[in-house]
Parts: C-alpha cells; sequence; structure tokens
C-alpha cells in the first residue's frame, strides 16, 4: 500500500497481526458504550424530572447525538488505522509507520536504542499479540509497534538488540 509523499521508496513494510484489529475493536466498543452512557445521563434526569432544570431539552438530546456520531467516525477509522500500521528492518535502523490523517514515519537508528521492551496484556495475550517498545535517550524518538504476533515480538526484541549492542560497540 503506497503511503506517499513521506514513505521512503523501495521498502518491504512489515505489517501488524490482521487479529490487532479486534482488540482495537474490543477497546473501542467498551469506550464507546461507557461514553453513550456518560452522555446520555443529562438527558435520562431531564425526561425523569430529577434534573428539570436543565438548561433546554434539545441540548440533552445532542450530548448523546454528538457522542454517538463521534464514536460511531471513530470506528468507521480503526480498520484503516491498524491497516497503517507498520515497520520496516534496514541496516541501520528501524522505521516506524502509522497514521491515516496524519502520517507519521519514525527513524530510530540501532546505535540509539537503549533497551527493547516486549509487553504483553490480558486482551493481547487471549489473541496471542505483544507490544514492542523502543526505548532512546530522547523520550521524542521512543516507538511502539503494537499487535505482533507473539512469536514475532519475540524475535525483533533479540534482533533489535543485537544490532543495537553491535551498533553501540562500534562507536
Amino acid at each position: 500500500m503506497p503511503r506517499e509523499p513521506i514513505d521512503p521508496s523501495g521498502l518491504e513494510w512489515s505489517r501488524v497481526s490482521p487479529k490487532y484489529l479486534r482488540v482495537r475493536l474490543l477497546g473501542w466498543l467498551a469506550g464507546s458504550l461507557l461514553w453513550l452512557v456518560l452522555s446520555s445521563v443529562p438527558l435520562v434526569l431531564r425526561l425523569t424530572g430529577v434534573w428539570s432544570s436543565f438548561p433546554a431539552l434539545w441540548v440533552a438530546w445532542a450530548l448523546p447525538g454528538a457522542a454517538l456520531v463521534s464514536v460511531l467516525w471513530y470506528g468507521v477509522l480503526l480498520p484503516r488505522q491498524v491497516a497503517a500500521i507498520g515497520y520496516a528492518e534496514r541496516d541501520d535502523d528501524l522505521l516506524v509507520r502509522s497514521g491515516v490523517f496524519f502520517q507519521r514515519t519514525l527513524v530510530v537508528p540501532y546505535g540509539r536504542m537503549q533497551y527493547v521492551d516486549v509487553a504483553v496484556g490480558p486482551i493481547e495475550r487471549i489473541f496471542g499479540m505483544c507490544t514492542l517498545k523502543l526505548h532512546t535517550a530522547s523520550p521524542a524518538t521512543d516507538a511502539t509497534i503494537p499487535g505482533l504476533p507473539t512469536e514475532e515480538g519475540s524475535r525483533l526484541r533479540e534482533q533489535l538488540s543485537a544490532r543495537g549492542e553491535a551498533r553501540l560497540a562500534g562507536l
């Protein structure tokens, strides 16, 4: 999937697990229900007469309506957001990309990596995935690759650590 203009040419991007979309959808569903319930509280209180002094009935209806529209919009974007996540290994650095509207390609030189962290949450564990985090001296260049299959996360951790140590020893 070409992503002009910020992607370097000639790279083969690796993608995250397709199961990662399910994880994001579960989080989206839980968050959406919470926002819809919270935004409906003024409407329920107004309709039951508990909060009859609420400014206007249309405002009470507009709150859950706006929440519903934004939740649905975010849900529509989720598959594209997951598809936009990728990484590419080069000889001297690792590239990590993300974003649909605001695209980002982050370059992390192997010699600048301080440590590589693999984290697994309970939902990721159920789907056999992990999140790889690359830490450098600058917090602005820390990179995260979510939704990796567990085996790929372990392989990347070992390979990136070895490359980082080799580059650091060469300084």
